[in-house]
């Protein structure tokens, strides 16, 4: 493959480097190796500079020389990601080719000490896992509160829009696939709304809650104790997590065992959830002809059927929540599991989180633009609950039972169990009751769409 290939979203492996990659691109900043490599820079020049803060240490960095610093994370580009990847694979000076990505770190840093800077204060005491972990972090948490928290606040939004437009809008619902007690097609949509309202809650709490360990090689702050045993390590290090935005761990191995990382991608698994049954449901409201679909100028719905307007976005917020689904499950039960205090299986598992993420974005974005150009068909919602009047069966049994009658549930189950039932049948058998005539005009009055009980009230739930 020569370098215009490699270059070509057309040639991509994946997807989501090709074919998405325009909607997978807010992730990129948080999930590309380079990425990585400035989130790992930004570690250790902010520990190197916290070193400088102890009295113990005879390092010393004034505010000129730390602003030098931080631009090595603030300002990193390009040509900065490529040194780092050379230092790796090929050498670069006097640094022979390390095959290790976070020495490559340390010598790209090293690279853009200030003078008088002792380069043997980079990466002092550490073990790479100290710089990775909160690396990772760094990426994912923002990841998370700036690209997929506000996608599925949009998602989230679009559905209390639908609800409250049409709250009052009768439509049959269904349990077990059955022509069941008639509900709203706003209260629906408020459902889901409120849903994933709750599962963003859970993911906001989550990426709250990401963590990150500095405590050496094992977990025991060995290094820097010998070093320097003065000084209150285990508070050093919770300042230095802390100060990045994370919560801390004091009991550790070499790993953070990532516990804190489960959480969160098991909280996106539950918000895709939410969208995965959204998804199936309003694909079955487009095929029963409840909802329509504004259609897209120019764009084909079928390579045959020139007629057809296909449920496109929801199959693919589908296709790509369930395969974010299958990511998230793999890497929470992954991630916090390590033979003894580590192996290396879990570094290779991790550049994978993107992905995963990427998918979740993908979903939410579909999902978002399938709701936008649904339309309720409130003709064909009246037109099948006119046809099938026996769910008023619930409420006709339910006021014979308030009047004393016992026998109501048999009554109206000989009448519509397993047959076609139409209103006539219903007051033919109103007729046949021996109620006061007041309950009789009550009967009477039933309708399939005027029985949605509390319906479009509830929907102002959604206010509260």
């Amino acid at each position: 493959m020569n370098e215009d290939q490699r270059s070509d979203p057309l040639y991509a492996v994946s997807p989501l480097d090709g074919r998405y990659a325009w909607r997978t691109a807010p992730i990129s900043p948080y999930a590309s190796e380079a990425a990585l490599m400035r989130a790992r820079v930004r570690v250790e020049v902010e520990y190197l500079i916290a070193l400088s803060d102890l009295d113990a240490t005879p390092l010393e960095i004034d505010d000129e020389k730390r602003a030098t610093l931080r631009e090595s994370y603030e300002g990193f580009n390009r040509e900065d990601a490529r040194l780092i990847k050379r230092i790796e694979t090929e050498g670069y000076g006097e640094y022979s080719a390390t095959n290790h990505d976070v020495k490559a770190i340390e010598y790209f840093v090293r690279e853009r000490l200030p003078e008088g800077v002792g380069e043997q204060w980079i990466h002092f005491g550490l073990t790479s896992e100290d710089v990775n972990n909160l690396a990772h972090r760094l990426l994912l948490k923002p990841a998370v509160e700036e690209v997929l928290t506000p996608a599925l606040r949009d998602v989230r939004d679009a559905l209390a829009d639908l609800a409250r437009e049409n709250r009052a809008v009768p439509m049959l619902a269904r349990t077990h696939g059955q022509p069941a007690t008639p509900t709203t097609f706003g209260k629906e949509m408020a459902v889901y709304a409120a849903r994933l309202a709750k599962a963003l809650s859970r993911i906001e709490g989550a990426a709250d809650e990401l963590s990150g360990k500095l405590a050496g090689a094992s977990g025991t702050y060995a290094a820097h104790t010998v070093a320097y045993p003065e000084v209150d390590w285990r508070a050093f290090s919770q300042e230095f997590v802390e100060g990045l935005g994370l919560e801390h761990v004091p009991l550790i191995t070499q790993v953070n065992p990532c516990d804190d990382l489960a959480e969160l991608f098991d909280a996106l698994r539950g918000a895709n959830d939410v969208l995965l049954d959204l998804d199936r449901d309003v694909w079955l409201y487009v095929s029963d002809g409840y909802l329509g679909q504004r259609t897209v100028e120019g764009e084909t719905g079928s390579s045959t059927m020139p007629h057809k307007v296909n449920p496109i976005d929801f199959e693919n917020s589908e296709g790509n929540l369930s395969k974010a689904n299958s990511d998230l499950t793999f890497l929470a039960d992954y991630v916090t599991t390590s033979r003894l205090q580590r192996d290396l299986s879990d570094s290779t598992v991790k550049r994978n989180i993107g992905a995963a993420i990427s998918h979740c974005l993908i979903g939410y974005r579909k999902c978002e633009t399938g709701l936008s150009k649904v339309t309720p068909n409130e003709a064909v919602m009246r037109e099948e609950l006119e046809e099938n009047p026996e769910v008023i069966g619930e409420a006709v049994q339910t006021i014979l039972r308030r009047e004393g009658h016992t026998d109501a549930y048999e009554r109206v189950k000989a009448l519509t169990r397993g047959q076609r039932t139409s209103l006539d049948d219903f007051k033919a058998l109103f007729e046949d009751l021996d109620v006061d005539e007041r309950i009789r005009e009550e009967l009477m009055e039933l309708t399939p769409a005027g029985y949605t009980g509390l319906a479009e009230e509830l929907v102002g739930e959604l206010d509260e």
